[in-house]
């Protein structure tokens, strides 16, 4: 699939997000308006909405329809807001800008902003499991998935990543240590999303496994192509400041192995989270999205 015809299905998935996003958290008058407003601010700030995508997409490549799967893709959305909302603030990364935009403390004050974080860390349970109780997803799905957004979001997945990096801060990890913490920090997310899509469809044991590697893969690739990008992006596109790693003390792989290498290691998990997709007969638009995001300079 062409890169073009890669980026519209991109955007319509993400056109689908923002709508359902939007229903799901509106604007309401009410004493706790604040928070409302805050978990809005970077829940609605814009992004390349690759999660909800990928969650869609894995639906679909198993025969599922991608609206399914449209209330566990705005559930990963909101998680991964949230952890924005907290990286971003004082105690952790200290973060101004997010997405061009006003950090959500920057905006809201911190403690406004670590509660829209909170809320948007539970609502995904809720919206999951409505989805479940409506019949949208089948019961079974729905507690599958929210078994394993748990799993990948908690102690030994995003948490712990951030927490492995939080108290390494100013330390050169060795690369095996490193690329552990990419794996829990960035990846474990997107082994959510991915394998997240395939439950929602129904897919058996096999295509979970496959998707649960293509997703490990592609996620230290991810992560290896942010930590370079936050030395040779353009600002503007970015939409943060370009070299806040370095100001904060934080070692990164493309620091300790060289801007080269890192992207040479980047290109080959690319490529075998690619080969990770052979076994789902429809998956043009999964590889093409996996070179692209190999390709981003953003």
């Amino acid at each position: 699939m062409d890169k073009e015809t890669v980026k519209e299905r991109l955007l319509d998935y993400a056109e689908m997000t923002e709508r359902a996003i939007d229903a799901y958290l509106p604007e309401r008058e009410c004493l706790q308006k604040n928070v409302i407003l805050a978990a809005r601010h970077s829940l609605t700030a814009g992004g390349k909405r690759i999660r909800p995508a990928l969650v869609m997409e894995f639906c679909r490549a198993c025969g599922g329809e991608p609206e399914t799967a449209l209330p566990v893709a705005c559930a990963i959305e909101m998680m991964h807001t949230f952890s924005l909302i907290h990286d971003d603030l004082p105690c952790m990364d200290n973060d101004d800008m997010r997405r061009g935009k006003p950090s959500c403390h920057k905006a809201f004050g911190e403690a406004n902003a670590l509660l829209a974080g909170d809320a948007l860390a539970i609502l995904p349970a809720e919206v999951i499991a409505k989805a479940g109780l409506k019949g949208t997803l089948s019961q079974n799905a729905a507690l599958k998935i929210i078994s394993l957004l748990g799993e990948q979001a908690g102690i030994y997945g995003m948490i712990g990543g951030q927490v492995i990096d939080t108290e390494n801060e100013g330390k050169q990890l060795p690369e095996n240590v490193l690329l552990e913490m990419y794996r829990m920090k960035t990846g474990a997310l997107l082994e959510f999303c991915c394998r997240a899509g395939v439950i929602a469809a129904g897919g058996g044991a096999d295509l979970q496994l496959a998707a649960g590697t293509y997703a490990r893969k592609l996620g230290l690739a991810f992560q290896i192509i942010d930590d370079i990008l936050d030395v040779t992006a353009d600002e503007k596109l970015l939409g943060k400041p370009v070299g806040s790693d370095k100001e904060s003390g934080k070692y990164t792989y493309a620091a300790l192995v060289g801007i080269d290498k890192a992207r040479s290691e980047a290109a080959r998990l690319t490529e075998e989270a690619a080969e990770a997709l052979s076994v789902f007969p429809d998956r043009e638009f999964l590889e093409g999205l996996t070179r692209l995001l190999l390709e981003r300079n953003y």
